[in-house]
């Protein structure tokens, strides 16, 4: 008899449970427990006693189950918060290593599920939030996602691959999943009034980060999954099993050539194509709630292109959300009839189709939480102390910013969206952020410091995307201050950010070099 996939993955976990206490009494290594433990979605945390457990939240798209599911656990292991990842779905720690294995079985069980979340598996599939409710968007490619997430998780446990796998869906030319600097993402695009999708390849962030090859042809969307299985077994294939470090997908384009590169993708399709029948299961919404318009302006505030609908934007600090907060965001989607919650790739939500009182509401229940700028919208990875291989403490890091801004009461809404990673790994995307900073430890004048790599002029969207400019490393205790002098020539010279970074190369260069370690 063949079994289902929730009998397969509940199989695994007496297996799991007991390999995670071989770990605690040092029978089984730190690095041994975390090459099997990923692939679970579990990591142990840098004091090797407690873990965190990720729950695959399909595209960021947060049914009510879910959050249900995630605030009845978090709650009943005395946790505080939950942590909103800059992959879309949802982390919850501190727990140990059978509270682990409870919630997993219990999470298969009702539907939400951690397998493959980390480890070298395919990852959460990443959408534009605002996907089928954007103004200006080619089309809504929410349940072109879905398919491809539901294609991994049916075989989830059977993946072989060196590293980890990132596929993103973008519904415009603004790339709001980061479609051009992963490994496989799709932009959809209209062309003589037809649906298509703009492929990108083999792109990556972290050490070496690279963007993404641009596949030469658009594609049919019933073709996105044959791109999906070409991308995976070029993986497979042509990807480094022995060195980790070289072992992500950007790698076999430093080794092959672009060109060399997508002349093996193209015969990798045409293989699956010729041997496979791959059919999308798609389900297109409709949004037809009746809109009430709305006078309220606020940067939280988003119309919908459904007239007089709403999106509200909230965003827990590093996106740390506390319990109480989580409570509050499922009362409100029980309450107000067809809004949706949808996590972002900023660590933060949008509560959308709202119409324009319940949007008021929403705006005024979520006040007390923060990111009413976009510096208080900046995104920092867990870092230290709960990360293993963290280097600073990212969380913290943004905390002492945005006191350090409060503290000077300067509220200008005049600096964009900071990324804070603790180490190279580039949690918070920082590569790819306007503003963006790596942490590292560095000598200074005999002293060891912490410090940060800084990164200027990171920006995605189709033709326009750059991989942000090192420009040197800066010590934490003056990276607050730093970006308020920062602040202060933007409101001086009323500029936007990076209209100052290329017109105002004086004050910059100025700026940098009184603040970059020499």
């Amino acid at each position: 008899m063949v079994k289902t996939l929730d009998e397969i993955l509940l199989g695994e976990i007496d297996g799991f449970r007991e390999l995670g206490h071989k770990f605690l009494t040092g029978e089984v290594s730190k690095m041994d427990f975390k090459g099997a433990s990923g692939g679970m979605g579990v990591y142990a945390h840098r004091n090797g006693k407690e873990c965190m457990i990720r729950f695959r939240i399909h595209s960021g798209i947060a049914e009510i189950h879910a959050l249900q599911f995630v605030y009845e656990y978090a709650a009943k292991y005395g946790g505080k918060d939950i942590h909103l990842t800059t992959r879309q779905a949802i982390q919850l720690h501190g727990i140990n290593i059978d509270q682990v294995c409870e919630v997993m079985e219990a999470g298969i069980k009702r539907g939400v599920y951690t397998r493959g979340s980390g480890g070298n598996f395919p990852r959460n599939v990443a959408i534009s939030p605002l996907s089928g409710v954007e103004k200006g968007e080619a089309f809504d490619v929410s349940p072109y996602a879905l398919a491809v997430g539901d294609h991994f998780l049916q075989k989830i446990y059977t993946y072989k691959l060196p590293r980890k796998l990132k596929v993103s869906f973008s519904n415009n030319a603004e790339d709001g999943s980061h479609a051009g600097a992963v490994d496989l993402g799709f932009v959809a695009v209209i062309e003589d009034g037809k649906e298509y999708f703009k492929v990108y390849v083999a792109g990556g962030l972290g050490r070496n980060s690279k963007l993404g090859l641009e596949y030469p042809e658009l594609i049919q969307p019933e073709d996105v999954l044959y791109h999906v299985e070409a991308a995976t077994r070029i993986f497979m294939s042509e990807g480094d099993y022995q060195n980790k470090n070289k072992a992500r997908m950007r790698y076999i384009v430093d080794r092959m050539g672009a060109e060399e590169f997508m002349k093996c993708y193209k015969e990798h399709l045409k293989d699956v194509k010729e041997k496979e029948v791959l059919t999308l299961s798609i389900d297109k919404k409709d949004y037809n709630k009746a809109g009430v318009k709305t006078d309220v302006k606020s940067s939280r505030l988003t119309e919908q292109k459904q007239e007089g609908l709403y999106c509200v934007y909230v965003h827990p600090v590093g996106g740390q959300l506390s319990l109480d907060d989580l409570k509050l965001m499922i009362e409100l989607l029980k309450d107000i009839p067809e809004a949706e919650m949808r996590l972002a790739m900023s660590e933060g939500f949008y509560i959308r189709n709202l119409n324009g009182p319940e949007a008021e509401k929403v705006l005024d229940l979520t006040k007390h939480i923060g990111g009413e700028t976009r510096l208080e919208r900046s995104v920092a990875c867990i870092g230290v102390p709960t990360c293993q291989i963290g280097i600073l403490e990212s969380q913290e890091t943004l905390k002492e910013v945005i006191a350090y801004f409060k503290e000077k009461n300067f509220t200008e809404d005049v600096l964009p969206q900071i990324h804070i990673s603790g180490c190279p790994n580039s949690c918070s995307a920082h590569e790819i952020g306007v503003i963006g900073f790596c942490g590292k430890k560095l000598n200074v004048q005999g002293e060891v410091k912490d410090a940060f790599e800084l990164h200027l002029g990171g920006k995605l969207g189709v033709g326009e995307a750059k991989l942000a400019d090192y420009c040197g490393d800066i010590t934490r205790e003056n990276l607050p201050e730093f970006l308020y002098e920062i602040g202060l020539d933007l409101i001086k010279t009323k500029k936007e950010f990076y209209h100052w970074l290329e017109d105002c190369k004086p004050q910059v260069e100025d700026i940098l070099d009184r603040y970059m370690i020499k």
